[in-house]
């Protein structure tokens, strides 16, 4: 299942500047021991796209890659992070709600400031 440029439109705020995707993903957390998942819900290019025409800045969703399962070109990925979009991958969204949160996302810090990512202690806040 992709989320795509109309998934986007119809259910993304306009003018949000970070957009966190929880879809169903989010139960495969509940079976670690059943392994990778090949058929997990990602953001396709017209999604990714629609993502940078909006404005957004970052975009994380409740599994491990963002992208579709073995592509041959990472289209999603490069689209995004070629105008600075950063990506959030493996987010456990199991028990967050929807709704407007302030989210607090601290990095490893990388010496020399090199490397393709790390984790991160993610953290979200109600806002009131």
């Amino acid at each position: 299942m992709a989320i795509t440029e109309s998934h986007i439109d119809f259910n993304c705020r306009s003018g949000a500047e970070r957009i966190l995707f929880k879809t169903r993903n989010s139960s495969f957390w509940n079976n670690p021991e059943e392994g990778f998942r090949v058929d997990y819900t990602y953001v396709d290019t017209s999604g990714a796209r629609q993502l940078v025409n909006s404005g957004v800045k970052l975009v994380g969703i409740d599994y491990l890659s963002i992208e579709r399962f073995d592509p041959e070109e990472y289209e999603t990925h490069h689209t995004l992070l070629s105008q600075n979009v950063v990506i959030l991958e493996g987010l456990d969204l199991r028990k967050v709600p929807a709704g407007f949160y302030e989210l607090i996302c601290l990095p490893l810090k990388i010496a020399g400031g090199s490397g393709d990512g790390a984790p991160a202690r993610t953290i979200l806040r109600t806002l009131s």
